[in-house]
């Protein structure tokens, strides 16, 4: 949206005395819970003082003392007591011409016409601009982002959860839960802050954990919980490697035999997988983009070892052709066992 420059002349005695004009958006829509960011300028032909922000109706032709949100002199108590500490100027030396305001904590009430009105050092140096700035605020649709890094059983990782939004005022509160086969999952959690800029937090909380093969398939829920107990939450499933142990560098006409160890009960079942050398990862699932599935490597050139919770692969007489990228993937076996 362009913004909308009006320009005004003050005139005395047929003679222009005065110049004023404003640089505003027509329209903003924002989600309740996080925050927006009204752009604004001026000119003037006194020096800037004080600057006030209403919001009313977009009725009116002109908001009164009772629509104040925000002004300059913190003396003034006018205005709506719903806004008092959500709403700031980006440049505090109002001298600057610079308007531009956010608030924080958005509301769905918050939708509605906002003016700006600039005051000078003379008490006849006062101007209210008449151009609106209409503002929806809908409901709260964006997700936290779930980041996880490759897991393999045993090793510390960490899962990162960073929140919707980059100034949503208040630090949000953060939930993770998790369901799934893999029972429960004990690991430290910590909320960061990471200061952007003036205006913009971004807030994120971290799950440091010691993945094990049973957190395989465990689906994870991180929860944010913003402003009047708004929520939003993202669900990601664990996709946990095992140690893969033996030598991957190995001569022709020789045997390779790697071993992924898993520790699990039920027993885990390994299927070893040759990717083309073009794939995507997403998620839980492998994909294999070269206009070929992925090759699963049969009897005939390889065999699987089952020894308790023990798989090996075993590639007798190797070639040239068997060079790649090899992955085991895991899956819990329903049969009864006993865990040794």
């Amino acid at each position: 949206i362009l913004p909308l420059l009006i320009l005004v002349h003050l005139w005395d005695y047929g003679k222009p005395v005065i110049e004023v004009s404003v640089s505003l958006p027509e329209e903003l829509t924002a989600e309740a819970g996080l925050c927006v960011v009204i752009p604004c300028s001026f000119t003037a032909g006194f020096t800037a003082r004080h600057a006030v922000w209403y919001q009313c109706q977009e009725t009116k032709d002109r908001c009164g003392d009772v629509d104040i949100i925000f002004h300059t002199n913190n003396n003034n108590r006018k205005g709506q007591p719903g806004f008092r500490g959500r709403v700031s100027l980006l440049e505090p030396d109002v001298r600057q011409r610079i308007c531009s305001i956010v608030i924080n904590d958005l509301k769905e009430s918050d939708s509605g016409a906002y003016q700006f009105r600039v005051i000078g050092t003379r008490d006849s140096d006062r101007y209210q601009f008449l151009q609106k700035v209409l503002i929806s605020v809908k409901g709260l649709s964006q997700k936290p982002t779930v980041e996880i890094p490759p897991l393999t059983e045993g090793r510390e990782a960490t899962l990162t959860c960073t929140a919707p939004g980059l100034c949503s005022g208040s630090a949000p509160e953060f939930l993770w839960t998790w369901s799934g086969a893999g029972g429960s999952i004990s690991g430290n959690i910590t909320t960061l802050t990471d200061r952007l800029n003036a205006i913009a937090n971004r807030y994120s909380s971290t799950l440091t954990f010691n993945p094990s093969a049973e957190h395989h398939g465990t689906n994870i829920t991180c929860t944010v919980r913003l402003t009047d107990d708004r929520t939003t939450e993202e669900t990601v499933t664990l996709n946990v490697s095992c140690e893969i142990t033996g030598e991957t560098t190995v001569k022709e006409h020789e045997t390779l035999n790697l071993t992924c160890s898993v520790d699990s009960f039920p027993p885990s079942r390994i299927t070893w997988i040759k990717l083309s050398d073009l794939f995507l990862q997403n998620g839980t699932e492998t994909v294999v983009q070269n206009d070929t599935s992925a090759e699963l490597l049969n009897e005939t050139e390889t065999s699987e070892q089952e020894d308790g919770d023990k798989n090996s692969l075993i590639i007798s007489d190797v070639t040239a052709g068997d060079s790649g990228q090899y992955i085991a993937t895991q899956s819990i076996s329903t049969r009864p066992s006993q865990k040794k």
